[in-house]
């Protein structure tokens, strides 16, 4: 597609936020000729990087994020960067300051979030495949609702720099497309350690446990929470039964922590983001507003640059980390982490994949869940036990509700991407 041809499909999906005039092969590589859309969040020296956000509306990257450093030297042709929640805060796309990227399977629904924009690139054909963040289901979430292929690596897997920060200790890159074949093409295109990011990690960092043995492990209770709709029930159902008679052995496995995955979440994470975003100030970079001080100057800068649900976490983060709540709220939270990651490991050494849905929902309509910020966050319930842990997680498309996709997740240990891949190429059929 040339760039107008994107721009005219584009119209009512709202999946880009620019689509650029000076896209271009970068010659040889394996991904020469393929196109690519990434995130606005991940820096494109020379380009616009706003997190969809009113602070950095007029933003250009000074330098490239290591990611694109990889995907110019294996001749991908970045087109455009996609339309996000802001500072990838959200679990629908509706917190962009630049409006709602559609779903493409029913306009008047939400593509996912906060990579919905990535996720309805590549579902709505323009382009092949996309780069999202994923904080706390942010790629496999969008990529379940959309119908599409989303991968969140292993943490450390994929370098962070140049990627603007919504909370470090859960924050991956990870990719979008069609098929498990071209998520794992392009994730070992963007792989390995950077020098520029001390997080980072090699092959050697964690050793093979086991053998893949095509065990697959349920928490049945976790699955059957209260709140999952009949159709994801349903296909997920179908799911198991296929994997099975595909010859892989599944049983049901007991996770008691992992009712605690989102309260450890949302206070980690707000955590994180009250002290990633302090940055944002009106006086380095981005949007600035005169006051009668400097302070005035945050206060007015910070209070136009930011929508709700930025200010919102802000404040929760804030007050978590504060003087007499920071051992009562985040240290019991970081205690809490360990325990979800220690289970989670030794069921690992029992199975190679754990699976659950994707999403307890199929896409809602825009607007029907953007007034009740806990009913959205509840959205993340089977997503972020892998950012807490930092254990590699894949969605896969498994049907449909209607016209409208569903997802299930598959989850490996730490370093066990190959893991999902097999599986994931199994489930889907790819040769």
């Amino acid at each position: 597609m040339t760039p107008e041809e994107i721009r005219i499909k584009d119209k009512d999906i709202h999946a880009f936020l620019e689509v650029f005039e000076d896209a271009k092969p970068y010659g040889d590589g394996p991904l020469s000729g393929k196109t690519i859309a990434i995130k606005d969040n991940i820096l494109f020296e020379g380009h616009k990087a706003s997190a969809a956000s009113k602070i950095l509306e007029n933003f250009i990257a000074p330098y490239d994020a290591t990611v694109v450093k990889k995907l110019k030297a294996s001749g991908a042709m970045i087109i455009g960067r996609t339309n996000c929640d802001e500072f990838a805060m959200g679990s629908s796309t509706e917190n962009s300051a630049y409006g709602v990227a559609k779903n493409p399977h029913d306009l008047e629904r939400v593509a996912g979030g906060s990579s919905g924009g990535s996720a309805a690139a590549v579902a709505g054909g323009m382009a092949e495949l996309a780069l999202g963040s994923d904080t706390g289901g942010s790629i496999r979430q969008p990529a379940a609702l959309c119908g599409v292929v989303g991968l969140k690596p292993t943490y450390g897997r994929v370098s962070r720099y140049g990627l603007i920060a919504l909370a470090s200790s859960f924050d991956q890159i990870g990719p979008f497309a069609k098929t498990v074949f071209e998520v794992e093409m392009l994730y070992n295109v963007i792989k390995g350690q950077d020098p520029m990011d001390s997080t980072t990690i090699t092959h050697e960092t964690y050793p093979v446990r086991k053998e893949f043995s095509k065990t697959i492990g349920i928490p049945r209770a976790f699955v059957e929470s209260e709140g999952i709709s009949a159709e994801v029930k349903e296909n997920f159902a179908g799911a198991v039964k296929k994997f099975e008679d595909l010859g892989y052995k599944v049983k049901e496995v007991a996770l008691p922590n992992l009712k605690y995955v989102l309260p450890v979440y949302y206070i980690i994470m707000p955590a994180e983001a009250s002290s990633n975003l302090a940055r944002f100030d009106g006086i380095k970079y981005g949007m600035h507003k005169d006051g009668k001080d400097v302070i005035e100057d945050y206060f007015k800068t910070r209070g136009a640059g930011f929508g709700p649900e930025v200010r919102r976490r802000i404040i929760l983060g804030t007050y978590v980390l504060s003087s007499g709540y920071y051992d009562e709220y985040y240290g019991k939270a970081a205690e809490a982490r360990q325990l979800i990651t220690k289970e989670l490991r030794e069921l690992f050494e029992n199975v190679d994949l754990m699976l659950t849905p994707t999403t307890p929902s199929p896409a809602w309509k825009v607007g029907e869940k953007s007034q009740s910020p806990l009913e959205m966050y509840l959205e993340d319930i089977f997503t972020v036990h892998a950012n807490i842990s930092g254990c590699p997680a894949i969605s896969l498309p498994s049907g449909f509700a209607g016209k409208l996709p569903l997802g299930i997740e598959l989850t490996a240990d730490l370093g066990r991407e190959d893991n999902l891949f097999a599986a994931g190429k199994d489930f889907l059929n790819e040769s």
